[in-house]
């Protein structure tokens, strides 16, 4: 029996800490997660809903034409939400693969969120996600903008995931790559993630991809084009409005 497409799960919440209320935050007459709703819907990779614990961002979804669920409060990560959500929609595990979109994403197009899915064409793969090659030099001086060490081969679109690290990493002369937050999930491992206890790493870099490689759990990179960062702060929001402008299809 074939496997179901991915469930693309849109975890949001309104108690963000640098910018609250992000996901009403207005961007062209439509609110931030709407955007990053619409972006999954266009890239026609899976089911999307928007998992969140607050009713006002299920009630924009809702009145957009989205599904939106309704989480607990108290997950310390989006990464928690998304199993939360996967577990009540899908209790049969019909969906092998959960994609992680996370909702502060507004410039993600949905050609990437498909590009995320490529690396579990190898079994091998626990977990799959994006990069784009650095081409600032506010990228590799910023600790916002989180570094990925993959040795890509000469004209693959996939590498394994080494190491990820909000400083620059490899030293020495060759490029360099911006990771993007975006992260598909075998079912299984997903499941394995979401029982892990933080790691040292993991809570050194405050990144949690590092619990899965401090697990052993293999994450591969598929090369994008293009950066979409993440909307944290009112400059993040100011981007990205200057961003969608100038890409009208994005908005």
């Amino acid at each position: 029996m074939p496997q179901a497409l991915p469930l693309i799960v849109i975890p949001s919440r309104m108690a963000a800490t640098r910018l609250p209320g992000k996901p009403l935050a207005d961007i062209h007459g439509t609110p931030l997660i709407v955007h990053v709703w619409r972006h999954a819907v266009e890239a026609q990779a899976g089911p999307v809903v928007v998992a969140c614990p607050d009713r006002e961002i299920a009630d924009v979804i809702e009145r957009a034409g989205g599904r939106a669920l309704l989480t607990r409060a108290d997950h310390p990560a989006g990464s928690d939400r998304v199993h939360e959500a996967a577990m009540l929609l899908d209790p049969e595990r019909r969906h092998d693969v959960v994609l992680n979109l996370q909702g502060d994403l507004p410039t993600l197009a949905p050609s990437a969120i498909r590009a995320a899915l490529a690396p579990l064409a190898d079994p091998a793969v626990d977990i799959a996600t994006l990069a784009a090659p650095m081409r600032a030099d506010w990228e590799r001086e910023s600790a916002a903008a989180v570094k990925v060490a993959a040795s890509f081969a000469p004209g693959a679109g996939v590498a394994r995931a080494l190491y990820f690290s909000r400083s620059l990493i490899p030293s020495g002369a060759g490029p360099h790559y911006h990771h993007i937050g975006i992260y598909a999930f075998r079912r299984a491992a997903l499941d394995r993630f979401v029982s892990l206890p933080a790691s040292p790493l993991e809570l050194r870099e405050k990144l949690e991809q590092l619990r899965a490689l401090e697990a052993g759990m293999r994450i591969d990179v598929a090369l994008v084009d293009a950066v979409a960062m993440g909307v944290d702060t009112p400059e993040d929001l100011e981007r990205a409005r200057a961003l969608l402008l100038l890409d009208p299809k994005q908005s």
